[in-house]
Protein backbone atom coordinates (compact mmCIF):
# COMPACT_ATOMS: atom_id res chain seq x y z
CA UNK A 1 0.00 0.00 0.00
CA UNK A 2 0.68 3.74 -0.77
CA UNK A 3 -0.44 6.62 0.59
CA UNK A 4 -1.65 9.29 -1.50
CA UNK A 5 -3.14 12.80 -1.05
CA UNK A 6 -6.13 13.63 -2.86
CA UNK A 7 -7.34 17.58 -2.92
CA UNK A 8 -10.56 17.67 -3.41
CA UNK A 9 -12.31 21.32 -4.10
CA UNK A 10 -15.94 21.85 -4.21
CA UNK A 11 -17.81 25.16 -5.29
CA UNK A 12 -18.50 25.46 -1.04
CA UNK A 13 -15.52 23.89 0.69
CA UNK A 14 -12.13 22.33 -0.52
CA UNK A 15 -10.90 19.39 1.77
CA UNK A 16 -7.35 17.02 1.73
CA UNK A 17 -7.51 13.78 1.91
CA UNK A 18 -4.98 10.83 2.56
CA UNK A 19 -6.01 8.14 0.72
CA UNK A 20 -3.88 4.17 1.07
CA UNK A 21 -4.55 2.25 -1.21
CA UNK A 22 -3.14 -1.44 -2.40
CA UNK A 23 -4.68 -4.15 -4.60
CA UNK A 24 -6.90 -5.12 -1.49
CA UNK A 25 -7.28 -2.56 0.24
CA UNK A 26 -8.74 1.27 0.13
CA UNK A 27 -8.89 3.63 3.28
CA UNK A 28 -9.63 7.28 3.13
CA UNK A 29 -9.06 9.88 5.95
CA UNK A 30 -9.73 13.64 6.03
CA UNK A 31 -6.35 15.66 6.48
CA UNK A 32 -8.35 19.23 6.19
CA UNK A 33 -11.03 20.74 5.19
CA UNK A 34 -11.51 24.31 4.82
CA UNK A 35 -13.94 26.97 3.57
CA UNK A 36 -14.15 28.03 -0.20
CA UNK A 37 -15.99 31.44 0.00
CA UNK A 38 -16.22 33.33 -2.99
CA UNK A 39 -15.82 37.34 -3.03
CA UNK A 40 -17.82 39.90 -4.34
CA UNK A 41 -15.51 42.40 -5.47
CA UNK A 42 -16.82 46.57 -7.20
CA UNK A 43 -16.04 44.11 -10.68
CA UNK A 44 -17.72 40.92 -9.61
CA UNK A 45 -18.14 37.41 -8.09
CA UNK A 46 -14.39 36.65 -7.88
CA UNK A 47 -12.58 33.29 -6.15
CA UNK A 48 -10.58 33.45 -3.40
CA UNK A 49 -7.80 31.41 -4.89
CA UNK A 50 -4.93 32.54 -2.27
CA UNK A 51 -6.84 31.18 0.09
CA UNK A 52 -7.35 27.58 -1.44
CA UNK A 53 -4.12 27.59 -2.11
CA UNK A 54 -3.18 27.92 1.54
CA UNK A 55 -6.41 25.36 2.15
CA UNK A 56 -4.39 22.84 0.10
CA UNK A 57 -0.47 23.82 1.79
CA UNK A 58 -2.37 23.04 4.87
CA UNK A 59 -3.66 20.37 3.84
CA UNK A 60 -0.44 18.77 2.69
CA UNK A 61 1.16 19.70 5.65
CA UNK A 62 -1.73 17.64 7.76
CA UNK A 63 -1.06 15.19 5.72
CA UNK A 64 1.84 13.89 6.64
CA UNK A 65 4.76 11.85 3.88
CA UNK A 66 2.52 10.65 0.90
CA UNK A 67 3.52 8.86 -2.17
CA UNK A 68 2.12 11.44 -4.69
CA UNK A 69 -0.17 14.42 -4.67
CA UNK A 70 -3.64 14.88 -7.15
CA UNK A 71 -6.17 17.47 -7.35
CA UNK A 72 -9.58 17.86 -8.59
CA UNK A 73 -12.15 20.32 -8.51
CA UNK A 74 -14.93 22.33 -10.41
CA UNK A 75 -15.18 22.59 -13.69
CA UNK A 76 -15.15 25.97 -16.29
CA UNK A 77 -13.41 28.56 -14.39
CA UNK A 78 -9.73 29.17 -14.98
CA UNK A 79 -6.90 31.52 -14.02
CA UNK A 80 -4.75 34.09 -16.55
CA UNK A 81 -1.08 33.92 -16.41
CA UNK A 82 1.27 37.05 -18.03
CA UNK A 83 4.12 36.45 -19.70
CA UNK A 84 6.01 35.65 -16.47
CA UNK A 85 3.84 32.84 -15.45
CA UNK A 86 2.50 35.64 -12.67
CA UNK A 87 -1.73 35.35 -12.26
CA UNK A 88 -3.69 38.03 -13.60
CA UNK A 89 -6.55 39.35 -10.89
CA UNK A 90 -8.57 36.59 -9.20
CA UNK A 91 -10.13 33.98 -11.28
CA UNK A 92 -14.22 34.79 -12.01
CA UNK A 93 -16.95 32.80 -10.56
CA UNK A 94 -19.03 31.24 -12.74
CA UNK A 95 -22.15 32.49 -11.07
CA UNK A 96 -20.64 36.05 -11.84
CA UNK A 97 -23.14 38.19 -14.57
CA UNK A 98 -20.64 38.70 -16.47
CA UNK A 99 -21.63 36.45 -19.38
CA UNK A 100 -25.33 36.86 -19.52
CA UNK A 101 -26.29 37.23 -23.22
CA UNK A 102 -23.04 36.16 -24.25
CA UNK A 103 -23.96 32.64 -25.66
CA UNK A 104 -25.84 34.60 -28.26
CA UNK A 105 -23.02 36.77 -29.68
CA UNK A 106 -20.91 33.16 -29.79
CA UNK A 107 -24.20 31.60 -31.86
CA UNK A 108 -23.82 34.30 -34.46
CA UNK A 109 -20.47 32.58 -35.19
CA UNK A 110 -20.80 29.02 -34.49
CA UNK A 111 -24.68 28.39 -34.45
CA UNK A 112 -26.07 26.39 -31.55
CA UNK A 113 -26.46 23.22 -33.63
CA UNK A 114 -23.34 23.55 -35.19
CA UNK A 115 -21.53 23.76 -31.66
CA UNK A 116 -23.53 20.84 -29.99
CA UNK A 117 -22.06 18.58 -32.99
CA UNK A 118 -18.68 19.82 -32.75
CA UNK A 119 -18.43 19.62 -28.73
CA UNK A 120 -21.12 18.03 -27.44
CA UNK A 121 -21.64 20.26 -24.32
CA UNK A 122 -24.68 21.63 -22.99
CA UNK A 123 -25.86 25.22 -22.78
CA UNK A 124 -24.87 26.53 -19.38
CA UNK A 125 -24.30 30.32 -19.66
CA UNK A 126 -20.88 29.76 -18.02
CA UNK A 127 -19.60 27.35 -20.04
CA UNK A 128 -15.49 28.64 -20.32
CA UNK A 129 -15.78 29.47 -24.01
CA UNK A 130 -18.72 31.94 -22.77
CA UNK A 131 -16.65 33.11 -20.60
CA UNK A 132 -13.71 34.01 -22.94
CA UNK A 133 -16.10 35.96 -24.91
CA UNK A 134 -17.02 38.09 -22.41
CA UNK A 135 -13.76 38.91 -21.63
CA UNK A 136 -13.21 39.97 -25.14
CA UNK A 137 -11.83 43.28 -25.28
CA UNK A 138 -10.43 43.33 -21.49
CA UNK A 139 -6.98 44.49 -20.45
CA UNK A 140 -6.48 41.48 -18.42
CA UNK A 141 -7.15 38.74 -21.33
CA UNK A 142 -4.64 41.29 -23.80
CA UNK A 143 -1.81 40.75 -21.34
CA UNK A 144 -2.54 36.68 -20.71
CA UNK A 145 -0.28 34.32 -22.23
CA UNK A 146 -1.25 31.05 -20.48
CA UNK A 147 -4.92 29.98 -19.27
CA UNK A 148 -5.46 27.70 -16.69
CA UNK A 149 -8.05 25.37 -15.03
CA UNK A 150 -8.43 25.59 -11.86
CA UNK A 151 -7.00 22.35 -10.62
CA UNK A 152 -4.09 22.87 -13.27
CA UNK A 153 -3.47 26.35 -12.10
CA UNK A 154 -3.05 24.98 -8.23
CA UNK A 155 -0.95 22.25 -9.75
CA UNK A 156 1.47 24.98 -11.41
CA UNK A 157 2.05 27.08 -8.09
CA UNK A 158 2.61 23.73 -6.10
CA UNK A 159 5.25 22.03 -9.39
CA UNK A 160 5.84 24.91 -11.39
CA UNK A 161 4.38 22.57 -14.48
CA UNK A 162 1.71 23.78 -16.40
CA UNK A 163 -0.65 20.96 -18.27
CA UNK A 164 -3.97 20.95 -19.27
CA UNK A 165 -5.70 18.02 -18.16
CA UNK A 166 -8.69 16.51 -20.67
CA UNK A 167 -11.40 15.53 -18.60
CA UNK A 168 -11.43 19.45 -16.98
CA UNK A 169 -10.77 20.69 -20.82
CA UNK A 170 -14.01 18.84 -22.14
CA UNK A 171 -16.02 21.32 -19.80
CA UNK A 172 -14.89 24.11 -21.76
CA UNK A 173 -16.66 23.33 -24.82
CA UNK A 174 -13.36 23.63 -26.49
CA UNK A 175 -12.95 19.74 -27.28
CA UNK A 176 -14.11 17.35 -29.85
CA UNK A 177 -15.56 14.07 -27.71
CA UNK A 178 -14.73 12.18 -30.53
CA UNK A 179 -11.15 12.73 -31.40
CA UNK A 180 -10.71 14.20 -27.67
CA UNK A 181 -8.70 16.76 -29.04
CA UNK A 182 -9.12 20.85 -29.40
CA UNK A 183 -12.22 21.32 -31.27
CA UNK A 184 -9.79 23.62 -34.00
CA UNK A 185 -12.19 25.22 -36.00
CA UNK A 186 -14.60 25.76 -33.38
CA UNK A 187 -12.33 28.15 -31.48
CA UNK A 188 -10.89 29.67 -34.44
CA UNK A 189 -14.56 30.98 -35.33
CA UNK A 190 -15.37 31.64 -32.14
CA UNK A 191 -11.75 33.87 -32.25
CA UNK A 192 -10.25 31.58 -29.18
CA UNK A 193 -6.71 31.24 -29.18
CA UNK A 194 -5.61 27.42 -28.43
CA UNK A 195 -2.00 28.95 -27.58
CA UNK A 196 -3.51 30.20 -24.45
CA UNK A 197 -3.97 26.47 -23.04
CA UNK A 198 -1.35 24.08 -21.97
CA UNK A 199 -0.98 21.13 -23.48
CA UNK A 200 -3.36 18.57 -22.78
CA UNK A 201 -2.81 15.56 -19.91
CA UNK A 202 -4.27 12.74 -19.57
CA UNK A 203 -5.50 11.13 -16.25
CA UNK A 204 -2.55 9.35 -14.90
CA UNK A 205 0.30 11.51 -16.23
CA UNK A 206 3.01 12.93 -14.28
CA UNK A 207 2.35 16.68 -13.68
CA UNK A 208 5.75 17.66 -11.95
CA UNK A 209 7.45 17.40 -8.48
CA UNK A 210 6.62 19.79 -5.42
CA UNK A 211 9.16 22.87 -5.75
CA UNK A 212 11.42 22.87 -2.88
CA UNK A 213 9.64 25.84 -1.47
CA UNK A 214 6.66 24.06 -1.31
CA UNK A 215 8.61 21.12 0.67
CA UNK A 216 9.96 23.39 2.73
CA UNK A 217 6.36 24.74 3.36
CA UNK A 218 4.57 21.41 3.88
CA UNK A 219 7.37 19.80 6.01
CA UNK A 220 7.38 16.99 3.17
CA UNK A 221 10.17 14.89 1.79
CA UNK A 222 11.27 15.15 -1.79
CA UNK A 223 10.71 14.26 -4.22
CA UNK A 224 7.16 13.93 -4.35
CA UNK A 225 5.31 13.29 -7.33
CA UNK A 226 2.27 15.67 -8.47
CA UNK A 227 -0.23 13.20 -10.64
CA UNK A 228 -2.54 14.13 -13.15
CA UNK A 229 -6.04 12.63 -11.95
CA UNK A 230 -9.97 13.31 -13.41
CA UNK A 231 -9.31 16.77 -12.58
CA UNK A 232 -13.08 18.16 -12.92
CA UNK A 233 -14.67 16.65 -9.97
CA UNK A 234 -17.61 14.99 -11.54
CA UNK A 235 -14.71 12.95 -13.98
CA UNK A 236 -13.07 11.35 -10.81
CA UNK A 237 -16.37 10.92 -8.92
CA UNK A 238 -17.51 8.92 -11.99
CA UNK A 239 -14.90 7.17 -11.46
CA UNK A 240 -15.95 5.82 -8.03
CA UNK A 241 -19.10 4.44 -8.90
CA UNK A 242 -18.86 1.38 -7.80
CA UNK A 243 -20.92 -0.17 -10.46
CA UNK A 244 -20.82 -4.23 -11.25
CA UNK A 245 -21.90 -3.97 -14.79
CA UNK A 246 -22.54 -1.52 -17.41
CA UNK A 247 -26.35 -1.08 -17.26
CA UNK A 248 -25.86 2.02 -14.73
CA UNK A 249 -27.17 5.53 -14.20
CA UNK A 250 -24.94 7.23 -11.53
CA UNK A 251 -26.17 10.88 -9.74
CA UNK A 252 -22.83 13.04 -8.87
CA UNK A 253 -24.64 14.51 -5.71
CA UNK A 254 -23.72 17.64 -4.06
CA UNK A 255 -23.58 21.94 -4.72
CA UNK A 256 -24.72 20.53 -8.35
CA UNK A 257 -26.48 17.19 -9.28
CA UNK A 258 -24.87 15.46 -12.19
CA UNK A 259 -26.99 12.84 -13.81
CA UNK A 260 -26.49 10.37 -16.25
CA UNK A 261 -24.73 7.80 -18.05
CA UNK A 262 -21.24 6.46 -18.88
CA UNK A 263 -21.07 5.39 -22.78
CA UNK A 264 -18.14 4.60 -24.86
CA UNK A 265 -19.26 7.62 -27.56
CA UNK A 266 -20.87 10.81 -27.61
CA UNK A 267 -24.60 11.26 -28.16
CA UNK A 268 -24.22 14.72 -30.75
CA UNK A 269 -27.54 14.41 -32.09
CA UNK A 270 -30.09 17.55 -32.14
CA UNK A 271 -32.85 15.84 -29.94
CA UNK A 272 -29.79 15.48 -27.40
CA UNK A 273 -28.80 18.99 -27.79
CA UNK A 274 -32.54 20.22 -27.32
CA UNK A 275 -32.66 17.90 -24.08
CA UNK A 276 -29.55 19.80 -22.63
CA UNK A 277 -27.58 16.53 -22.11
CA UNK A 278 -23.45 17.34 -21.90
CA UNK A 279 -20.61 14.77 -23.55
CA UNK A 280 -18.06 15.17 -21.04
CA UNK A 281 -15.11 13.16 -21.10
CA UNK A 282 -14.54 10.33 -18.69
CA UNK A 283 -11.51 7.96 -17.96
CA UNK A 284 -10.14 4.98 -20.27
CA UNK A 285 -12.33 6.59 -23.43
CA UNK A 286 -15.46 7.02 -21.50
CA UNK A 287 -17.88 9.84 -22.11
CA UNK A 288 -19.87 10.91 -19.17
CA UNK A 289 -23.48 11.58 -20.71
CA UNK A 290 -25.04 13.57 -18.02
CA UNK A 291 -27.91 16.81 -17.47
CA UNK A 292 -26.59 19.57 -14.85
CA UNK A 293 -29.31 20.13 -12.22
CA UNK A 294 -29.18 22.75 -9.65
CA UNK A 295 -28.65 20.53 -7.08
CA UNK A 296 -28.09 20.54 -3.53
CA UNK A 297 -27.00 24.28 -3.97
CA UNK A 298 -31.02 25.36 -3.30
CA UNK A 299 -30.86 23.69 0.19
CA UNK A 300 -27.80 25.42 0.95
CA UNK A 301 -28.84 28.80 -0.22
CA UNK A 302 -32.15 28.31 2.20
CA UNK A 303 -30.08 27.42 4.83
CA UNK A 304 -27.84 30.10 4.68
CA UNK A 305 -30.45 32.57 4.56
CA UNK A 306 -32.06 30.82 7.75
CA UNK A 307 -28.95 31.10 9.58
CA UNK A 308 -27.64 27.87 9.71
CA UNK A 309 -30.65 25.38 11.64
CA UNK A 310 -29.83 22.49 12.27
CA UNK A 311 -29.73 20.18 9.34
CA UNK A 312 -30.75 16.96 10.62
CA UNK A 313 -33.84 18.58 12.52
CA UNK A 314 -35.18 20.47 9.16
CA UNK A 315 -35.04 17.30 7.07
CA UNK A 316 -36.53 15.30 9.95
CA UNK A 317 -39.77 17.82 9.12
CA UNK A 318 -39.42 17.75 6.17
CA UNK A 319 -39.87 13.99 6.43
CA UNK A 320 -43.43 14.63 7.58
CA UNK A 321 -44.46 17.07 5.08
CA UNK A 322 -47.12 15.73 2.04
CA UNK A 323 -45.26 14.43 -0.84
CA UNK A 324 -45.44 16.47 -3.97
CA UNK A 325 -47.46 19.43 -2.94
CA UNK A 326 -45.42 21.73 -4.42
CA UNK A 327 -42.41 21.03 -6.98
CA UNK A 328 -39.93 23.51 -9.11
CA UNK A 329 -38.21 23.08 -12.31
CA UNK A 330 -34.59 22.11 -10.52
CA UNK A 331 -32.56 22.81 -13.50
CA UNK A 332 -34.43 26.44 -13.88
CA UNK A 333 -31.18 28.66 -14.33
CA UNK A 334 -33.22 31.42 -12.16
CA UNK A 335 -31.95 29.61 -9.52
CA UNK A 336 -28.48 29.84 -10.37
CA UNK A 337 -27.61 33.64 -8.65
CA UNK A 338 -27.45 33.42 -4.71
CA UNK A 339 -29.26 34.84 -2.49
CA UNK A 340 -33.38 35.12 -1.36
CA UNK A 341 -33.48 31.60 -2.44
CA UNK A 342 -36.70 30.54 -0.38
CA UNK A 343 -38.26 33.24 -1.26
CA UNK A 344 -37.61 32.43 -5.33
CA UNK A 345 -38.74 29.43 -4.38
CA UNK A 346 -41.79 29.99 -3.15
CA UNK A 347 -42.26 32.63 -6.00
CA UNK A 348 -42.28 29.74 -8.27
CA UNK A 349 -44.83 27.79 -6.53
CA UNK A 350 -47.30 30.70 -6.62
CA UNK A 351 -46.69 31.55 -10.43
CA UNK A 352 -47.19 27.58 -11.16
CA UNK A 353 -50.72 27.34 -9.61
CA UNK A 354 -49.06 25.22 -6.51
CA UNK A 355 -49.26 25.23 -2.31
CA UNK A 356 -46.81 28.05 -1.76
CA UNK A 357 -44.39 26.15 1.11
CA UNK A 358 -44.12 28.72 3.82
CA UNK A 359 -41.94 26.85 6.42
CA UNK A 360 -38.45 25.88 6.16
CA UNK A 361 -39.54 22.54 6.43
CA UNK A 362 -42.50 22.95 3.45
CA UNK A 363 -39.78 24.57 1.34
CA UNK A 364 -36.76 21.86 2.22
CA UNK A 365 -39.50 18.81 0.86
CA UNK A 366 -40.53 20.78 -2.01
CA UNK A 367 -36.50 21.47 -3.31
CA UNK A 368 -35.96 17.67 -2.23
CA UNK A 369 -39.26 16.31 -3.90
CA UNK A 370 -38.04 18.91 -7.05
CA UNK A 371 -34.33 17.29 -6.90
CA UNK A 372 -36.03 13.37 -7.24
CA UNK A 373 -38.31 15.04 -10.40
CA UNK A 374 -34.97 15.98 -11.81
CA UNK A 375 -33.04 12.93 -11.12
CA UNK A 376 -36.23 11.21 -12.65
CA UNK A 377 -36.36 13.47 -15.61
CA UNK A 378 -32.56 12.91 -16.45
CA UNK A 379 -32.30 8.84 -15.84
CA UNK A 380 -34.94 8.42 -18.22
CA UNK A 381 -34.28 10.98 -21.00
CA UNK A 382 -30.52 9.83 -20.91
CA UNK A 383 -31.24 6.09 -21.23
CA UNK A 384 -33.83 7.49 -24.22
CA UNK A 385 -31.47 9.49 -26.00
CA UNK A 386 -28.42 6.91 -25.87
CA UNK A 387 -30.78 3.79 -26.24
CA UNK A 388 -29.08 2.29 -23.04
CA UNK A 389 -31.28 0.98 -20.36
CA UNK A 390 -30.19 0.62 -16.93
CA UNK A 391 -30.81 -1.72 -13.85
CA UNK A 392 -29.88 0.59 -10.87
CA UNK A 393 -28.80 4.12 -10.45
CA UNK A 394 -25.91 4.85 -8.24
CA UNK A 395 -25.57 8.02 -6.09
CA UNK A 396 -22.68 9.18 -4.88
CA UNK A 397 -21.23 12.32 -3.53
CA UNK A 398 -22.30 15.01 0.13
CA UNK A 399 -25.82 13.58 -1.16
CA UNK A 400 -25.41 9.99 0.20
CA UNK A 401 -25.82 11.48 3.50
CA UNK A 402 -29.48 13.03 2.93
CA UNK A 403 -31.55 9.21 3.18
CA UNK A 404 -34.26 10.85 2.14
CA UNK A 405 -33.37 12.78 -1.03
CA UNK A 406 -31.71 8.72 -1.91
CA UNK A 407 -35.04 7.15 -0.98
CA UNK A 408 -37.13 9.95 -2.89
CA UNK A 409 -34.78 9.56 -5.91
CA UNK A 410 -35.15 5.38 -5.97
CA UNK A 411 -39.19 6.37 -5.55
CA UNK A 412 -39.13 8.97 -8.88
CA UNK A 413 -37.03 6.80 -10.68
CA UNK A 414 -38.66 3.54 -10.09
CA UNK A 415 -35.31 1.63 -9.78
CA UNK A 416 -32.84 1.04 -7.03
CA UNK A 417 -30.64 3.27 -5.88
CA UNK A 418 -27.16 2.18 -4.10
CA UNK A 419 -25.74 5.46 -1.87
CA UNK A 420 -22.01 5.77 -1.73
CA UNK A 421 -19.52 6.34 -1.71
CA UNK A 422 -19.35 9.59 -0.06
CA UNK A 423 -16.49 11.08 -0.68
CA UNK A 424 -16.51 9.40 -4.06
CA UNK A 425 -14.56 12.24 -5.64
CA UNK A 426 -11.56 11.98 -3.22
CA UNK A 427 -11.89 8.12 -3.85
CA UNK A 428 -11.62 8.22 -7.56
CA UNK A 429 -8.73 10.64 -7.19
CA UNK A 430 -6.73 8.48 -5.60
CA UNK A 431 -7.19 5.28 -7.56
CA UNK A 432 -6.36 6.96 -10.21
CA UNK A 433 -2.77 7.86 -8.78
CA UNK A 434 -2.34 3.93 -7.26
CA UNK A 435 -2.96 2.95 -10.78
CA UNK A 436 -0.50 5.40 -11.76
CA UNK A 437 1.80 3.39 -9.75
CA UNK A 438 0.66 0.03 -10.37
CA UNK A 439 -1.18 -0.53 -7.51
CA UNK A 440 -5.06 -0.88 -9.06
CA UNK A 441 -5.47 -2.35 -12.66
CA UNK A 442 -8.62 -0.54 -15.00
CA UNK A 443 -11.22 1.16 -14.47
CA UNK A 444 -13.62 -2.60 -13.83
CA UNK A 445 -10.81 -3.55 -11.29
CA UNK A 446 -11.05 0.29 -9.40
CA UNK A 447 -14.92 -0.44 -9.19
CA UNK A 448 -14.70 -4.01 -7.90
CA UNK A 449 -11.95 -2.75 -5.23
CA UNK A 450 -14.73 -0.16 -4.00
CA UNK A 451 -17.36 -2.54 -3.48
CA UNK A 452 -15.08 -4.60 -1.25
CA UNK A 453 -13.90 -1.81 0.66
CA UNK A 454 -16.83 1.34 0.84
CA UNK A 455 -20.22 1.11 2.91
CA UNK A 456 -22.76 1.19 0.44
CA UNK A 457 -26.64 1.83 0.98
CA UNK A 458 -29.36 0.44 -1.21
CA UNK A 459 -32.82 2.23 -1.26
CA UNK A 460 -35.67 0.20 -2.49
CA UNK A 461 -38.15 2.26 -5.20
CA UNK A 462 -41.79 2.44 -2.85
CA UNK A 463 -44.86 2.73 -4.39
CA UNK A 464 -46.20 3.76 -8.24
CA UNK A 465 -44.38 6.27 -10.26
CA UNK A 466 -47.79 7.71 -10.74
CA UNK A 467 -47.51 10.47 -8.67
CA UNK A 468 -44.15 11.57 -10.16
CA UNK A 469 -46.03 11.30 -13.52
CA UNK A 470 -48.50 13.72 -12.19
CA UNK A 471 -45.68 16.27 -10.68
CA UNK A 472 -43.73 16.05 -13.78
CA UNK A 473 -47.23 17.15 -15.94
CA UNK A 474 -47.61 19.79 -13.39
CA UNK A 475 -44.33 21.58 -14.36
CA UNK A 476 -44.89 20.72 -17.98
CA UNK A 477 -47.84 22.99 -18.75
CA UNK A 478 -46.37 25.87 -16.59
Amino acid sequence: MKSYAAVDLGASSGRVMVGRAGPDALELAEAHRFPNRPVRTPEGLRWDILALYAGVLDGLRACGQVDSVGIDGWAVDYGLLDADGALLGNPVHYRDARTEGVAEKVWASVPAPELYAATGLQYAPFNTLYQLAAAQGTAQLAQARRLLLIPDLLAYWLTGEQGTELTNASTTQLIDPRTREWAYDVAARAGVGLELFAPLRQPGDPAGLLRPEVLEETGLRGPVPVTAVGSHDTASAVAAVPAATGRFAYICTGTWSLAGLELDAPVLTEESRAANFTNELGLDGTVRYLRNIMGLWLLQECVRAWGDPDLGALLREAAGVPALRSVVDAGDAAFLAPGRMPERIAEACRASGQPVPGTPGEITRCILDSLALAHRRAVADAQRLADHPVDVVYVVGGGTRNALLCQLTADACGLPVVAGPTEAAALGNVLVQARAHGLVGDLADMRRLLVRTQPLTRYEPRGDTARWQEAEARLAVR
